[in-house]
C-alpha cells in the first residue's frame, strides 16, 4: 500500500456508505405485495460494529428511500441515515457541519455517477470493485470485493489496521466469552 493512501486512511473519522450497489448487491427486488427487498452482507454488517466500537463514526447516504435501509441502518446502530439526499453534496455537508469535522477526515464509499460530488470532496475516495467506470477512475482505492459482497468489510478492516485498531479487536474477539 502506498505512503500516500495509508496517510489518507490514519486521518478517517467517518466512513459514509451509498446504499445500493455499495451495502447491497444493487439488486432491488419487488414482491407480487409491492414490498421492496435488499440484500445485505452480514460480514459488511459485523465490520460496521467493530468500527463503531473503535470509535469510527458511520453514515450511510442515500439518493434513495426503503424501509428495507432504515431497517438495516438501526439494527447495525449506524450513527446517521440521509435518505432521499438527492444531490448527495448537500447532505454531505450537512454531515461535515453536524460533526464538525473536515473533508480529510471522512471516506465515502460509492459506485455510481450520483456519488462523484461527494468522492471529489473527502479525504479518502473509494469505489467498490463493481462501480462504474468515472467511479473507478475518481477513487484513491477501489475495492476487490463487490458491493454487498464484503467490500464495506474490506476497507472497515483496511481502515482499523493501518490505525493500528485491529490487533485489539481481534484479541478482544478471541478473549470473549459469547
Amino acid at each position: 500500500m502506498k505512503s500516500s493512501l495509508r496517510g489518507k486512511i490514519k486521518k478517517i473519522k467517518l466512513l459514509v456508505m451509498d446504499v445500493d450497489g455499495v451495502l447491497t448487491d444493487g439488486r432491488i427486488v419487488i414482491d407480487a405485495e409491492g414490498k421492496e427487498l435488499k440484500f445485505f452482507d452480514v460480514q459488511d454488517g459485523f465490520g460496521l460494529v467493530l468500527l463503531r466500537q473503535a470509535g469510527i463514526r458511520t453514515a450511510v447516504l442515500s439518493a434513495r428511500s426503503a424501509p428495507a435501509v432504515m431497517a438495516r441502518v438501526t439494527d447495525l446502530k449506524i450513527d446517521k441515515i440521509c435518505q432521499d439526499a438527492y444531490p448527495k453534496s448537500s447532505a454531505y455537508e450537512g454531515l461535515l457541519n453536524e460533526w464538525g469535522l473536515k473533508d480529510e477526515e471522512v471516506c465515502f464509499m460509492g459506485d455510481d455517477l450520483p456519488d462523484l460530488p461527494v468522492l471529489n470532496e473527502v479525504g479518502l475516495a473509494v469505489a467498490v470493485s463493481n462501480a462504474v467506470a468515472e467511479v473507478k477512475k475518481t477513487a484513491d482505492y477501489v475495492t476487490e470485493k463487490r458491493g454487498g459482497h464484503g467490500a464495506v468489510r474490506e476497507v472497515v478492516e483496511m481502515i482499523l489496521k493501518v490505525q493500528g485498531k485491529w490487533p485489539q479487536i481481534v484479541a478482544d474477539m478471541a478473549d470473549s466469552k459469547v
